[in-house]
């Protein structure tokens, strides 16, 4: 008699929610800089041009200096508890789960660890046979989101039993962002000191061949800065920070823009990071320290950084009902 196969108890199924970031380095040191920056930019969503052409520039000019100078920046920011990026996607993950009563909650980083890969097989070891993949992006561009999706495709393509997935949409407009970036933008200049000339919404740049490719991050961050401006009562001051190669990328630069204000009267100033849902090396070293200097050295009295959402009650309450709307009718199912 032929005997029967055992099989591994199946765990009881679950629901849950897999936050998602850019990624780290390891730690601050050029040869864990160097790693992060290989795996980041040879990622074709990232950059564009054809491996062939790319990947000798890469692996020459680039990753031979770029690592020793990020490596400086880093260490500006480097926390004890290490990246500001993945201890504060930590830290949302944490209270995610207090906010979100019977849903699992993880975090992984596309570049870098956790990997999503790890964590989507951990979570589905663990039970989870439905899970919200949510990339922390609230404007949606194929060089983020989109490589985020592709990194999940990727992981599902090693099981054999897959969990059902959900991604989150982009959220750039939806009256919770906004609604929640006012907050924190309005908390923020209370605290102040001085009342700002100009605010200065700050987006990540992209380049401008991006959008004849059909990437709608050129139509989403100009959404987000409208509504965020009508919300406020007050214009704002868009620039683009942190370009990457010789290519034309959005336009004005934010570094040139805090250089330039102080000529025109404007010598008192906040930034907000509103493509950026978590602090990160782009915000804090790249705008809180060297944008203060650059506007201070050039004429600005006063300069106030707008910290992100982060892990703020107002942010988490913002995740929070983002998630739950996403996951309705998971949560609501026998």
């Amino acid at each position: 008699m032929e005997r029967p196969v055992d099989h591994p108890q199946i765990p009881a199924s679950k629901i849950g929610v897999l936050l998602v970031n850019l990624g780290s380095p390891a730690d601050p040191g050029p040869q864990a800089v160097r790693a992060y920056l290989k795996q980041f930019l040879s990622d074709r969503r990232v950059v564009e041009i054809p491996p062939l052409l790319w990947q000798p520039i890469l692996r020459g000019a680039i990753l031979t200096t770029r690592p020793a100078r990020s490596a400086e920046a880093y260490k500006k920011v480097w926390t004890k508890e290490g990246s500001p990026l993945t201890v504060i996607t930590a830290r949302q993950a944490k209270a995610l789960i207090e906010a979100l009563p019977g849903v699992e909650v993880d975090w992984a980083m596309r570049y870098g660890a956790p990997t999503i890969a790890d964590r989507l097989k951990a979570m589905k070891d663990g039970g989870c046979d439905k899970i919200l993949v949510a990339p922390l992006y609230p404007q949606y561009s194929g060089a983020t989101t989109a490589t985020v999706i592709d990194a999940v495709g990727a992981a599902l393509a090693t099981m054999r039993w897959q969990p059902a997935i959900r991604t989150l949409p982009p959220y750039h407009d939806d009256p919770l962002y906004i609604d929640a970036l006012k907050s924190g933008v309005e908390a923020e200049l209370s605290r102040l000191a001085f009342k700002p000339d100009a605010i200065v919404a700050s987006f990540h740049s992209m380049p401008e061949r991006t959008l004849q490719l059909g990437d709608p991050y050129h139509c989403q961050y100009q959404k987000t800065a409208r509504v965020l401006s009508e919300s406020l009562g007050r214009e704002l001051t868009v620039s683009f920070q942190s370009r990457l190669g010789r290519a034309k990328w959005l336009e004005p630069a934010t570094d040139a823009t805090l250089a330039e204000l102080p000529g025109k009267g404007v010598t008192k100033v906040s930034v907000v990071a509103a493509a950026f849902n978590n602090d990160n090396l782009e915000t804090l070293e790249e705008i809180a320290i060297r944008g203060r200097e650059t506007f201070i050295e050039n004429g600005g009295s006063d300069f106030a950084y707008i910290p992100c959402l982060n892990d703020s009650a107002t942010g988490i309450g913002m995740l929070a009902a983002l998630l739950s709307r996403e996951l309705e009718g998971w949560r609501s199912s026998p």
